[in-house]
């Protein structure tokens, strides 16, 4: 692949960078915290191929000046066209957004549940509105102190053990989809008759000192007791950010 092809292939990935960066699709990738390094990457890589475009042209321009294109054009061997195949990634970076993680990757992986470093107060809303991460930290490593009492609602996507035990569920980013970990909560309660894993739903409930380990790691699972649950879209950002907070 010669420079001029290299710095085209370097303008579609810039490209491709901006583009996700400037849409929703980069959430599929990486946490909403990184947009700014993301379109920086983007905007580099274009200043980057256009400076090699040019520079290019001018070594052309100096070569035919000099007669050297014709010796050079002699001693050169021919581009394997199969480097072009390294454009196919980003074609699919472009037009095709990978879906999120779902149940199969959490039934899969322990609970990443990690002891929240403080336990901020809470807002007096009624039902109060918690990530999965948060509620399960707090009821958990706080023994549920700030949420007793309390009419709580979670959204998330449900996954069925292999016993059928019900969790709604995140996946928690510490970067990138890559290094995704699900962290889950356990339903009990008014569970709906119909359970479809990766369906995602908002469920309202109080906190209920129940828990189970895990059985891929061990891990703790709190449970949730729910009053109410209805279907939801998947929410713009699946992922959840709310990762060693």
């Amino acid at each position: 692949m010669n420079r001029q092809a290299q710095s085209a292939v370097l303008f579609l990935l810039g490209a491709g960078l901006l583009h996700a960066g400037t849409t929703d699709l980069y959430l599929r990738y990486v946490k909403a915290g990184l947009r700014p390094l993301l379109l920086a990457a983007g905007a580099v890589l274009i200043a980057t191929a256009l400076a090699t475009a040019w520079y290019e042209r001018r070594a052309t321009r100096r070569e035919r000046s000099t007669g050297a294109t014709a010796a050079k054009a002699v001693t050169a061997h021919p581009e394997p066209r199969i480097s072009w195949l390294l454009v196919l990634p980003l074609l699919a970076l472009i037009l095709v957004a990978p879906p999120a993680l779902g149940s199969y990757s959490a039934t899969r992986t322990g609970t990443a549940l990690q002891e929240p470093l403080a336990y901020p107060a809470l807002p007096t809303a009624d039902p109060l509105r918690l990530s999965v991460v948060d509620y399960a930290g707090r009821a958990v490593y706080d023994d549920g102190r700030t949420l007793t009492g309390r009419r709580i609602r979670l959204t998330g996507f449900l996954a069925l053990d292999h016993d059928g035990t019900p969790y709604l569920v995140r996946m928690a980013l510490n970067c990138c989809a890559a290094d995704a970990q699900p962290v889950k909560v356990g339903l009990t309660g008014r569970i709906p008759p119909v359970l479809q894993p990766d369906t995602w739903l908002e469920i309202t409930g109080t906190y209920t000192p129940h828990r189970v380990k895990d059985p891929v790691n061990d891990g703790p699972i709190p449970f949730i007791q729910v009053t109410g649950a209805r279907p939801v879209p998947t929410p713009k950002d699946p992922y959840d950010e709310t990762w060693n907070t």
